[in-house]
């Protein structure tokens, strides 16, 4: 099978949910529903929406954060996304870039849409750059800096 050409990539938006924590800036991490990998919450544009709306949007819907999204792209990074159930040689992928924006998480809800399909955890950056798959979010994460990703905010005084 040919590989892919570029207008068959399709856009997705993801979160980068953050709060200061005693150390420094932490990340949110999501295992995914299908393969139970660490991930970010990502997810389809959403009509009506801003990118960095759809992106809060997903953060909640998958991992129950409420906060308020940056307006600038942290970063991009590809995956194959798997459509459909199943797994094998029939199961369809089609490739996707991801545009990261940071999202600094005031409250994790206690309920929401997808609690019982996925488990969430903090890390420290270097440390979810280790847990996560995609060579290009593992970049962005272990070389992520509060004062250069987060204008105006530092891990002490977020």
């Amino acid at each position: 099978m040919p590989p892919p050409e570029p207008a068959d990539t399709r856009t997705q938006y993801g979160a980068l949910c953050w709060r200061a924590g005693r150390e420094g800036i932490e990340v949110l991490l999501i295992t995914s529903r299908d393969t139970g990998r660490w991930v970010i919450p990502k997810g389809w544009p959403i009509d009506g929406l801003s990118p960095e709306a759809s992106a809060a949007r997903e953060a909640w819907e998958e991992a129950g954060v409420e906060g308020q999204a940056d307006t600038h792209c942290l970063g991009l990074y590809s995956y194959d996304k798997g459509l459909g159930r199943g797994e094998g040689p029939k199961r369809q992928t089609v490739p996707c870039v991801v545009a990261v924006y940071p999202l600094q998480v005031s409250a994790l809800a206690g309920s929401f849409p997808e609690e019982k399909q996925r488990r969430r955890k903090w890390f420290r950056p270097r440390k979810a750059a280790r847990k996560v798959a995609e060579p290009e979010l593992q970049a962005l994460l272990a070389n992520l800096d509060s004062r250069a990703v987060f204008p105006g905010k530092t891990a002490g005084g977020a």
